[in-house]
């Protein structure tokens, strides 16, 4: 869904002064000074909480200025760099000067920092204090209709909304050689994989993003390899231990409006194109985390529709569906991201056009999630799964886990004897949930269900024999093919059969797939 959600009717902002990419070099020379100048008022994610508290901090991320406003104006020159920053307010040059001190202001407009607003200072860009995990990072961005009414334009770079966030918390963070970031936009991704990567690449067709993610990276002290290009053009012929993407994924005609949400490419095109050149770039056993959307057909299944677009072999997918939207609700809440009321006639001409091309590919909803790949020497298998309900725990550790017991798994399907051969673990995060009615005899037991307390806190329906072969799970204790044994003496008074075999290690596998049950 959308990153910057705020419903505005907008006007034309006539005063606004964008510079021009080729000024880059200003603003990221501009960098150590500003560093320094975030640094000693403490402009930071940590200092920005102190400041507001939770409550005014929500606030902030509801895009409601005045609570804000009143917690920044006692904060000093940090609460100066809020108000300057993050609400857009207009500023006196005697104050803004000493709270970007040593950064001289005239500097700071010849680089497109900072405008003019008569005898006052305003921000020409979003700069932003972001907590990723390894100490104070900012993060450099086009100012969005947030908190000011304005115009988006059509290169409008995206600062740090909730997809940019959503795709930090899902991205695998271990320890990699190279990473690709593709569509880099304002560079917040990868600023993040600069944590964990000795390398990184960022590429994008907008050049106002280059020159946002250049001075971004400068102002965190960061060397990131940026190249300009249209999808995978400007990586041709090189592989990556990583690739993330969060692509211009909405769906829709053919069209760009946006450069940051528009692809040029007709419903879940953008989306098709990015999926399946992934694994091209893939170094063996690489991986990759993307933000995805994808068209829910007539007469078609999701999980078909985005499967197809791997590749036959060499590939271990987890596709996950966080949300699913009907025509209307998305059509109207991406109108509203470009700042349109709806209630207009010319967003209203713009929402007939858009859901005339839903009803001609017979699309009846609009689903959104994440796409995990990684590179296999063997065929492509694929887990595509909803995941729609609430769960808060980051899905980035959660992949690497899925696909270390996907590895498992693939030599299990290799060699079942693995398997058998086998000591299991329970999950510590495992419970067993039993769910009874009032019947005519008392309590009548209806469901038997495992839950996993974590991660994506699956479920599992099971039956007491499932149950039974569980409570005998032991890292310590016997095989899986002597418990079955047992089971099956106990439940059935002989030996286990072909089937109740087949029964224990479908069971089995399918509970080790989420991580409810582990090989020891």
């Amino acid at each position: 869904m959308p990153t910057n959600p705020t419903p505005a009717a907008v006007r034309g902002d006539a005063d606004r002064n964008r510079a021009a990419p080729g000024t880059g070099s200003a603003l990221a020379a501009l960098a150590p000074d500003l560093r320094a100048a975030l640094t000693r008022v403490r402009y930071d994610a940590e200092t920005l909480l102190e400041i507001l508290g939770d409550d005014v901090h929500a606030a902030l991320g509801r895009s409601e200025p005045v609570p804000v406003r009143r917690a920044a104006l006692d904060a000093g020159e940090a609460g100066t760099l809020v108000r300057l920053f993050l609400l857009g307010d207009p500023l006196p040059e005697r104050a803004v000067a000493a709270a970007l001190a040593p950064v001289g202001l005239d500097r700071a407009y010849a680089a497109g920092l900072l405008d003019r607003d008569g005898d006052d200072v305003r921000a020409a860009l979003d700069l932003r204090p972001l907590d990723l995990g390894d100490g104070p990072r900012w993060v450099l961005s086009d100012l969005d209709d947030g908190m000011r009414r304005r115009t988006l334009a059509p290169d409008h770079v995206l600062g740090v909304g909730q997809a940019s966030l959503s795709l930090l918390r899902a991205t695998p963070a271990a320890p990699v050689g190279s990473v690709l970031d593709l569509g880099v936009g304002c560079g917040v991704q990868a600023v993040h994989a600069a944590a964990y990567a000795r390398t990184v690449t960022g590429t994008d067709v907008n050049r106002r993003a280059l020159w946002l993610a250049d001075a971004t990276a400068a102002l965190n002290g960061l060397d990131i390899e940026l190249l300009e290009g249209s999808w995978f053009e400007p990586v041709a012929g090189r592989r990556f231990d990583q690739v993330v993407a969060n692509p211009p994924f909405v769906v829709g005609p053919a069209r760009v409006e946006h450069t940051y949400r528009d692809s040029g490419l007709a419903l879940d095109g953008a989306s098709a194109l990015v999926v399946s050149g992934a694994p091209e770039r893939l170094r063996p056993g690489g991986t990759a985390a993307m933000l995805a959307s994808w068209a829910h057909v007539a007469g078609e299944d999701w999980r078909g529709r985005v499967s197809s677009w791997l590749p036959e072999h060499g590939i271990e997918a987890w596709i996950v569906q966080r949300d699913v939207a009907d025509p209307a609700l998305y059509v109207g809440t991406w109108l509203r991201d470009a700042g349109l009321d709806p209630r207009d006639p010319q967003a209203q001409r713009r929402a007939e056009r858009w859901l005339d091309a839903f009803a001609a590919a017979q699309v009846e909803g609009i689903g959104f999630g994440f796409v995990y790949l990684r590179a296999v020497d063997g065929p492509t298998e694929v887990l595509a799964e909803d995941l729609t309900h609430g769960f808060d725990d980051p899905l980035g550790p959660e992949a690497t886990a899925y696909f270390e017991r996907a590895a498992w798994l693939r030599a299990v399907a290799a060699d079942e004897n693995r398997a058998w051969t086998a000591r299991f673990d329970v999950d510590p995060a495992t419970a067993l949930e039993r769910v009874a009615l009032p019947g005519p005899d008392g309590w009548d037991e209806r469901v038997l269900r495992l839950h996993r307390g974590d991660g994506p806190r699956w479920q599992h329906e099971i039956d007491d024999v499932a149950a039974a072969l569980l409570a005998g799970m032991r890292a310590d204790g016997l095989p899986l093919e002597e418990l079955v044994e047992l089971l099956a003496i106990g439940h059935t008074g002989t030996t286990a059969t072909p089937e109740f075999r087949a029964a224990a290690l479908a069971v089995t596998v399918g509970l080790v797939r989420h991580g409810l049950i582990r090989p020891a």
